[in-house]
């Protein structure tokens, strides 16, 4: 998609701390950290949200999941990380394209309300 942010950082037209690539996945820091390691991994095709995730394009979404791990062991997330996809305006997803946090290097509360 030509004005999606991701789509641009993906494709090198705006700069990004790159942290992890492959030919289906790119992982990136995040702008504003919530956590000593706040890392976004996209799949490197457009999909919006969860909720576009198909028949078609799920093995994108199982690519990243095998990523995640050599993600958080680089990153030393050795005692634990979390994972988080928003999905949609009430979910406070800014973006639209399908993106997981990967949110770990201190204890993290327990809820996020």
């Amino acid at each position: 998609m030509s004005d999606c942010l991701f789509c641009k950082i993906i494709a090198g037209e705006i700069p990004s701390a790159k942290v992890y690539e492959d030919e289906a996945v790119y992982a990136f820091r995040d702008i504003a950290p919530m956590a000593p390691v706040h890392v976004l991994v996209v799949p490197k095709v457009h999909i919006a949200s969860a909720d576009g995730v198909n028949a078609e394009n799920s093995a994108c979404v199982a690519r990243i999941f095998e990523a995640i791990p050599k993600i958080a062991a680089a990153e030393g997330l050795t005692n634990g990380y979390r994972v988080i996809t928003n999905c949609g305006e009430d979910a406070c997803q800014t973006v639209k394209h399908l993106h997981f946090h990967i949110l770990g290097g201190k204890p993290l509360p327990e809820t996020m309300a």
